[in-house]
């Protein structure tokens, strides 16, 4: 168990710059829900879609890459110069053309009045671009603590800053008239779901500082010999990103083009994308725990894929990684009642929370892919990355297409789970040709399935008072956990 523990006490440290972090962001959430109603948020639901697709542009494959590449650490500063290079390169060629165009762009995606938007958002896509190889090579050096600290920081700076725009600004204003005339110079009322944006593109700013020591060891190179085989290495990489971020985020880029006027009766397209976005948001829960683990996998397969315990070891990692996420599938999806509560503030977004479930299985899925995707990293056969992530978009592409007309959002929720399941399918399927890995499926469908099962029953027997409903899900999901125990209780005492 040694070497799990080492996975798990990094995968915890991860953790709390993306759990912790989030959650406490999540107050923001609060926030947002109880001043600003649905079409309020829509334009931002919509540029932070658009961002993901355009973060995948910016690295084509470059951080996979510089793992790859920079495992010995004689190789290490060359090829951070190189990779950090390109990235630099590419990114500021891409944001400088979105800026110039900013309101042709604006108009494109149906939102005119908010170029301004897009142009804090060229320049926060080009940061988080660039910061993107640092961090990796923290995370490369094991440097867990000094990851956990800037990232923590970035959070915090996004808090405080929402705060003294959408709260103490206004506060001023109100009760302080004298010092209203010093804070319109920066501060409109009428714009203010916009400062939401402006504390995200300040915070970012402030990760250059914080990345000093990382950024002054840099030096813009570039070789052609060195640059061509990683290259060749990242783009199947980049085109995997490209479909796994269109099986991620292709329902809200889309959905105000995919839903039928007034599919929803009383509401406008914007209210719908405003509801669904911050629904959204529930589940990632799931999503954080997941990307937790990758922070600290991805290294870990790299390093244990060149010894002969590689294939053991990894279906271990496997099954409690399933047994994990299962848990928080179900947890989640009981307290579903009581998160929206808690987190969206006005009653109208609470119409979408029937999405939630099928969301985290979308991220379950997504996870046990992750997983799986080791094989072909390690085996430099990329290329399938690309064929199951370009399978996964179409389909998600083709289901939205499908059932968000007669579904709604719902729609987009069940097109991600099946996209996500699709892809973990095929994965699991060409691994165990070119990479065979004595994974443990019987026990991880039973988990699965119980989970559902879990799931769908509470669905058919709603709690309407909401304390009744939180004591009784707490006590089925500690039978849940009691069951996995006594199930799983051989193994857990392990040495």
């Amino acid at each position: 168990m040694g070497i799990l523990k080492k996975l798990a006490g990094e995968t915890a440290t991860y953790g709390i710059s993306t759990m912790l972090g989030r959650l406490l962001n999540y107050l923001l959430v609060m926030l947002h829900t109880d001043l600003f109603l649905p079409h309020e948020l829509a334009v931002q639901v919509q540029l932070y879609t658009y961002a993901g697709f355009a973060l995948v542009l910016y690295t084509f494959g470059m951080e996979t890459a510089f793992f790859r590449f920079a495992r010995n650490e004689a190789d290490r500063g060359q090829y951070y110069n190189l990779i950090l290079s390109a990235v630099i390169l590419v990114s500021v060629c891409f944001s400088t053309w979105l800026y110039v165009f900013a309101e042709p762009v604006a108009q494109m995606i149906q939102y005119p009045q908010h170029s301004r938007l897009v142009r804090w958002f060229a320049l926060i896509m080009a940061i988080d671009a660039i910061v993107a190889i640092p961090f990796a090579r923290l995370r490369l050096e094991r440097k867990g603590l000094k990851f956990v600290i800037i990232r923590l920081s970035n959070i915090g700076i996004i808090i405080g800053l929402n705060l003294f725009f959408l709260v103490v600004c206004p506060a001023i204003q109100t009760y302080l008239p004298s010092l209203e005339p010093a804070v319109q110079l920066f501060y409109r009322p009428e714009q203010a779901p916009d400062y939401i944006i402006l504390a995200n593109l300040i915070a970012n700013l402030l990760f250059l500082p914080m990345l000093w020591k990382e950024l002054r060891q840099f030096r813009f190179v570039f070789s052609r010999k060195l640059f061509k085989p990683a290259w060749v290495y990242a783009f199947p990489i980049f085109i995997m990103n490209a479909g796994a971020v269109t099986n991620l985020l292709f329902d809200r880029a889309f959905l105000q083009y995919l839903l039928p006027p007034h599919f929803y009766p009383g509401r406008t397209t914007e209210e719908a994308i405003g509801i669904y976005g911050q629904c959204f948001k529930l589940s990632i829960f799931m999503n954080l725990a997941i990307q937790a683990f990758k922070y600290a996998a991805e290294p870990f397969f790299f390093a244990t894929g060149e010894t002969k315990n590689a294939p053991p070891i990894f279906a271990r990692v496997m099954k409690w990684f399933v047994v994990v996420c299962v848990t928080m599938w179900v947890a989640i999806s009981l307290q579903v009642d009581v998160l929206a509560a808690l987190f969206l503030k006005q009653k109208i977004y609470h119409e979408g929370i029937q999405v939630v479930p099928w969301l985290l299985a979308g991220f379950l899925f997504l996870g046990i892919y992750y997983n799986l995707a080791a094989w072909f990293k390690l085996t430099d056969k990329t290329r399938y990355g690309t064929y199951l992530t370009l399978t996964g978009a179409t389909v998600v592409a083709l289901l939205n297409l499908l059932l968000v007309p007669i579904l709604g959002y719902l729609g987009c929720a069940v097109a991600f789970a099946a996209s996500s399941f699709v892809m973990m399918a095929l994965c699991y399927y060409f691994g165990q040709r070119y990479y065979p890995v004595p994974y443990r499926v019987t026990s991880a469908l039973s988990y699965i399935t119980a989970g559902a099962a879990v799931i769908y029953l509470s669905s058919r027997f709603p709690i309407t008072d909401l304390y009744q409903s939180f004591a009784v899900h707490t006590a089925v999901i500690l039978v849940l956990l009691a069951v996995i125990y006594a199930v799983e209780r051989k193994e857990l005492v392990r040495r």
